[in-house]
């Protein structure tokens, strides 16, 4: 039986996944997480074998999770679940760690095929992923600014395009506020930006974060 948690803060989003997996014999959702907070609670319980992983949730970042989760268990897979296309972040995701790389709009047809292969000790790429995955490794050329950023400036950059304070990154990061700083201050010079306004704006050309789930936050 293989044991799938599921951490993603939309509701029906996990009702959906569990009612594709109730219909597998062998696969059984043992626990659900609605915020990155609750994930990382989840993640320390143990007692998973896969875990579903939303890109974009409260909390705990995405990139965090997955590097806490394979700290403390490196051979338990990461199946990341995402609303938006794998050129978008699916690189830096497996690159943090992560086993595969999996879109909400595929998933129904995906999902139980990622599952089995991450189990087994695989890797799960799309065929349109692989493709990119084999071309990251010629071209560097025309990529957009923020794929230049560290994974920790990244966080940081993302957690300043939800409206969120120094304070409350340097909290979540364990880090210092001087140390947040640093990394806002690397973070608009590689981008060429001067605010968090200027972050937000560039967030939402992009389409890179959903932020009516952030709203709150502004």
């Amino acid at each position: 039986m293989i044991k799938v948690a599921i951490a993603d803060d939309h509701a029906i989003v996990r009702k959906g996944l569990k009612q594709i997996l109730s219909d597998i014999p062998d696969m059984e959702v043992v626990a659900e997480a609605s915020s990155g907070d609750e994930a990382l609670a989840m993640i320390r319980a143990d007692g998973w074998d896969v875990l579903l992983l939303d890109i974009s949730m409260p909390g705990k970042n995405v990139l965090e999770l997955i590097k806490l989760s394979k700290q403390q268990f490196p051979r338990l897979p990461i199946l990341i679940l995402s609303m938006y296309p794998e050129d978008q972040y699916a690189v830096r995701m497996l690159r943090a760690g992560a086993d595969g790389y999996l879109t909400k709009e595929s998933a129904p047809e995906q999902l139980v095929t990622a599952i089995r292969k991450v189990s087994e000790g695989g890797k799960y790429a799309s065929p349109l992923l692989a493709e990119k995955l084999v071309a990251e490794l010629f071209i560097d050329a025309e990529k957009l600014p923020h794929s230049a950023l560290t994974d920790r400036e990244f966080q940081v950059f993302s957690a300043l395009a939800r409206g969120k304070r120094l304070t409350d990154i340097a909290q979540e990061m364990s880090l210092s506020i001087k140390t947040i700083s640093t990394y806002r201050t690397r973070l608009l010079k590689k981008l060429r930006l001067t605010s968090n306004a200027d972050i937000i704006h560039y967030t939402l050309k992009h389409q890179l974060f959903d932020h009516s789930d952030y709203s709150s936050n502004q």
